[in-house]
């Protein structure tokens, strides 16, 4: 079923909004303001604001190393996000996950880390949780073509498959890992076919076609609420930055990044809202600055909050606490 005018435009919105969101992440990378790696998601923006939009808000999600977008639409406020990326003590983890160890458990945003793979295993404590309490609530985990290389992928499935877990894995295929593109590292024409090994449903979606991601997430959804087990889909996409903010990535042959520019997840959106829904450039540009103005007020958020204590830097470390004498 074709989205309606009202849902295409509010996913516009958002697909904006992460551009601009990790655009400023990027540029406040490169002058140092931003502390450590960030990794951007500049030209996967169809595939995080419809994965989220597709779920409900209760439902597990599992951002990957670029899941800024993810994150916020979750339902964390951009403002915290982006306190949290720049360091800052108004940041959503008080300033200490940084861009990759987001986390908001008010709205099922479960967070990364920087173990490759470890999130498809931990997944599976939230769907098993699902089953076990009879909530008809998914776990979605994001995951790229690099991570279907971890021996935990193969655990994951496995067991999701054998106990028919309520799981959606979301493997973003935006052709590299690193540096390597996917065809030099796995014999699969189409990934979404490893999953067969399985007896996995899978599904290879246009990653930068908004509807389309919404109406492949939402037919997953279903069958792992009616109980029917996980499924994998591939969404191919491409990132239009390095592997991280400053790589040259100058491992990618000529004309291949200007080739997957033309098909901009938020011009293919554009395009069907003026051609299909007849909106005008007004009602576009008025989406535009909405999100213009929320991103530049999360900046100044972020940029006028203060740094953390350096009292506090050892809060909520472990390692010198002993286990209390229970004799």
């Amino acid at each position: 079923m074709a989205l309606t005018k009202d849902r295409l435009k509010g996913l516009y919105f958002d697909m904006v909004a992460i551009r601009r969101f990790d655009e400023e992440v990027e540029k406040y990378a490169k002058n140092g303001t931003v502390p450590g790696f960030v990794h951007l998601s500049i030209g996967q923006e169809a595939a995080q604001a419809g994965i989220v939009r597709a779920l409900k808000k209760t439902d597990y999600k599992f951002p990957d190393h670029r899941g800024h977008g993810a994150i916020c639409l979750c339902g964390t406020e951009r403002k915290l996000v982006m306190a949290e990326i720049f360091g800052r003590a108004t940041g959503i983890n008080g300033g200490r996950g940084g861009s990759m160890h987001i986390n908001d458990l008010e709205y099922r945003n479960m967070g990364f880390n920087g173990i490759q793979g470890s999130t498809v295993v931990t997944c599976l404590g939230t769907a098993f949780s699902s089953v076990y309490k009879t909530t008809d609530d998914v776990t979605a985990v994001f995951m790229g073509d690099g991570t279907l290389g971890e021996g935990t992928c193969h655990e994951s499935m496995n067991m999701a498959a054998t106990w028919k877990l309520p799981i959606i894995y979301c493997l973003l295929n935006n052709q590299y890992a690193i540096s390597t593109h996917y065809t030099e590292s796995h014999p699969q024409k189409q990934l979404a076919t490893w999953a067969d090994g399985y007896g996995v449903p899978n599904e290879v979606v246009d990653g930068n076609d908004i509807q389309a991601v919404v109406e492949a997430t939402e037919r997953a959804a279903e069958r792992a609420r009616k109980g029917e087990g996980p499924t994998l889909l591939e969404f191919m996409t491409y990132r239009w930055q390095g592997h991280f903010s400053g790589d040259p990535a100058a491992y990618r042959p000529d004309g291949e990044l200007e080739a997957w520019q033309e098909k901009c997840p938020l011009k293919k959106c554009r395009e069907v809202l003026v051609k299909k829904h007849k909106c005008t450039e007004a009602e576009l540009k008025k989406l535009e600055d909405a999100a213009e103005e929320e991103i530049q007020d999360a900046v100044k958020f972020a940029l006028e909050s203060p740094w953390p204590d350096p009292k506090n830097a050892l809060k909520y470390v472990y390692s010198s606490l002993q286990v209390e004498d229970w004799k």
